[in-house]
């Protein structure tokens, strides 16, 4: 299916994705083909174990990938592309509530131990515990950014159509949503469900007396 597709691209592609969940020989083996096309690739933070969640894993595998890529398959390093994994904030569970602060701390680390590589993430992960209220949603992907790009994040995967700045957001709204991006309080996911809410029904409210406006015209 790589193959295939990357046959039927003019310029540089970016192939998404490989991984070592497989093992190392099936990895080596998509990873020459890719390279053989002159393709960039997104390699996610999996192996054989699975996923990684914590700082350390997300770490130790994006560095066992990039010794395989540049010291044995020959990998051009700027042609590299990490993806640490972003998982879902704000769900309630305290086994998620570091899940940003990892990612962060993981963008540093690997640009600062593998030279020349690109990280990227799908960003719509982050906030999947709001869906329904786009609001927090935006507001939550905003800030997410801001701090991931200061970290060394490259890329990322969003619908740029449904992204505010991060200045614009609300001042109680970014205050909130930064506390549980940066996981800075252990009721913060609380406080930002509550707002949600609030945003929520304010919503709801400006719906019903625009339908009104609407009927009385």
């Amino acid at each position: 299916v790589i193959e295939a597709g990357l046959k039927c691209l003019q310029g540089k592609g970016v192939v998404n994705s490989i991984s070592l969940k497989d093992g190392e020989d099936g990895f080596k083996a998509k990873a020459s083909l890719v390279r053989q096309y002159g393709a960039a690739v997104i390699v996610m933070a999996i192996d054989e174990d699975g996923q990684a969640e914590s700082y350390q894993r997300k770490v130790d595998i994006c560095s066992r990938a990039y010794r395989i890529l540049t010291k044995e398959v020959g990998f051009p390093p700027e042609d590299i592309v990490f993806d640490p994994n972003i998982f879902t904030i704000g769900t309630g569970m305290d086994e998620h509530r570091n899940f940003t602060v990892d990612y962060l701390k993981a963008c540093k680390t690997i640009k600062q131990t593998l030279p020349n590589c690109l990280i990227s993430g799908g960003v719509s992960n982050l906030s999947f515990a709001y869906r329904g209220n786009n609001t927090v949603r935006e507001a939550m992907h905003a800030v997410f950014l801001f701090h991931a790009i200061e970290a060394g994040m490259d890329m990322g995967i969003v619908n740029a159509g449904q992204l505010t700045v991060y200045s614009d957001i609300p001042e109680d709204l970014k205050k909130t949503v930064e506390a549980v991006i940066l996981n800075l309080s252990d009721d913060a996911a609380v406080k930002l469900t509550e707002l949600a809410i609030q945003t929520k029904d304010k919503k709801a409210e400006k719906k019903r007396r625009e339908n009104l406006a609407y009927q009385n015209c």
